[in-house]
């Protein structure tokens, strides 16, 4: 996901500063994040500190907050995501709004990430540690990540080789 929000921040740079903007490679990533990440992987993670919460309440406290960020960024790039596919299909929408729900979009995930790699992950660590390491997971949907997984999604080869082209040039 940092990858996808360095890009989204770039493009978005480059929009304010008046430059080329490839809106559909903005776009392609936020269909990406509204179908993968917001619409498997934060359930999946919503599922699983439930059940941990209810393994071990003495260690969650914040787990709250988790569906409550989910939720909002999810509003957040569906927004976006509606937005860039505006201006992909000709319509006008003001460039200061894009740059700002997308600035919007990034640091929240962000927040959100940082968060989790502070703090939850930690917690979630010290459950198992502790013996709490039997989660149900048989239920969860197997789905394979459309760009990272072991295939890319056809309609998502275009975001995997812009991806593929910005790591080789920061190389």
């Amino acid at each position: 996901m940092s990858l996808m929000l360095n890009l989204l921040e770039q493009e978005s740079n480059r929009l304010f500063d008046g430059d080329d903007t490839d809106f559909e490679l903005l776009h392609d990533v936020m269909h990406y994040m509204t179908v993968y990440p917001d619409a498997v992987h934060h359930p999946k993670e919503d599922r699983l500190y439930a059940e941990l919460k209810t393994a071990r309440p003495d260690l969650s406290s914040g787990f709250d907050r988790i569906t409550v960020d989910h939720r909002n960024i999810e509003e957040l790039g569906l927004k976006l995501r509606n937005e860039l596919a505006a201006v992909t299909s000709g319509s006008i929408v003001r460039k200061k709004a894009v740059v700002a729900d997308t600035l919007r979009y990034v640091n929240t995930l962000r927040g959100h990430m940082q968060w989790e790699e502070l703090d939850l992950f930690r917690r979630i660590e010290e459950m198992v540690a502790e013996g709490h390491d039997i989660l149900e997971t048989a239920t969860f949907l197997q789905t394979s990540d459309p760009v990272f997984g072991s295939e890319v999604e056809t309609n998502f080869s275009r975001l995997f080789d812009s991806l593929q082209e910005r790591i080789a040039e920061e190389t």
